[in-house]
């Protein structure tokens, strides 16, 4: 069996754990610079099936991303872990990209790499569609295989995996090759490589080392694996109409937040009367049944 070339989709997102009033733009949007930014949870389950492969068949591991400048980190996260290389895809072009559009950019991406398949976490924590996935495959015209919890075979013409569903678990096959999206029922990705933290601590994006007022020239030369692809509309040769606010149909019409407070308390005995009456309650008020 070949070296296969293993692309994950991941997505540096908002901690939702910890939204504020400031969460939310004007337009709708997500205003990413008032809240911390962490790795997708469901994208390192994705991350670690990847991992899995290259340990049993032998893979090379790419990690890719949309977003700003600082979603680099979640490639240098990726590949302390163990990926072997990073793009990342950003331009001022991208902003405000819905799942239509993202996976236009992201299915760019991908005909340019032509990788042997994709993983990806089922959703991300700050939109919950679990529609990007899906969408890359139907854009690339790939078979899918959601739900993913575990990848039991694997050939360059066949994959079987095993997926976790709402009443109970499924062994299914696919050609090769496909989309993969993994739930959190997965196994958790592995943590930090130490050998491999000291080799890629150092790994940039060109636009970090301009910043950094580095030589980066020199390392291309010297150190080519430090160095984090970075890719525009331009690289990949995307429709600008179909990018960004602009190819994104869909629209927030409303943000609210809500707070719940206690407003009662009622004690119960443990006598089945006073069972009943509180279930009888609930039922009237409608908060069950």
């Amino acid at each position: 069996m070949k070296k296969l070339n293993i692309v994950v989709l991941a997505k540096q997102v908002p901690d939702t754990r910890n939204v504020g009033k400031d969460a939310m733009k004007a337009d709708g949007t997500v205003n990413r610079g008032a809240l911390d930014a962490i790795f997708n949870p469901e994208d390192l389950n994705a991350l670690e099936q990847a991992l899995r492969i290259k340990e049993t068949y032998g893979a090379n591991v790419c990690l890719l991303t949309m977003g700003p400048p600082r979603a680099a980190e979640i490639i240098r996260e990726a590949m302390f872990r163990g990926a072997d290389e990073g793009i990342l895809l950003t331009d001022r072009a991208f902003a405000g990209s819905d799942t239509l559009a993202t996976s236009y950019a992201i299915s760019q991406a991908i005909r340019k790499i032509n990788p042997d398949m994709i993983i990806a976490g089922r959703q991300a924590i700050d939109g919950d569609t679990a529609q990007v996935g899906p969408q890359v495959a139907e854009k690339l015209n790939w078979p899918q295989i959601t739900y993913t919890e575990e990848i039991l075979k694997l050939s360059e013409k066949e994959i079987q995996i095993k997926r976790r569903l709402e009443n109970g678990v499924e062994v299914v096959k696919s050609p090769m090759p496909s989309v993969i999206t993994v739930t959190g029922s997965a196994p958790e990705c592995r943590t930090r490589n130490a050998k491999l933290t000291m080799k890629y601590k150092h790994a940039r994006t060109i636009s970090e080392l301009q910043n950094e007022n580095r030589d980066y020239e020199a390392l291309l030369m010297d150190k080519p694996h430090l160095i984090i692809k970075e890719w525009s509309v331009k690289e990949v040769d995307a429709d600008t109409d179909l990018l960004g606010l602009s190819g994104s149909p869909t629209k927030v019409k409303k943000i609210e937040n809500v707070v719940f407070t206690a407003k009662e308390t009622r004690r119960l005995g443990d006598s089945e009367q006073e069972i009943n009456e509180l279930f009888a309650d609930l039922i009237k008020n409608h908060t069950i049944g």
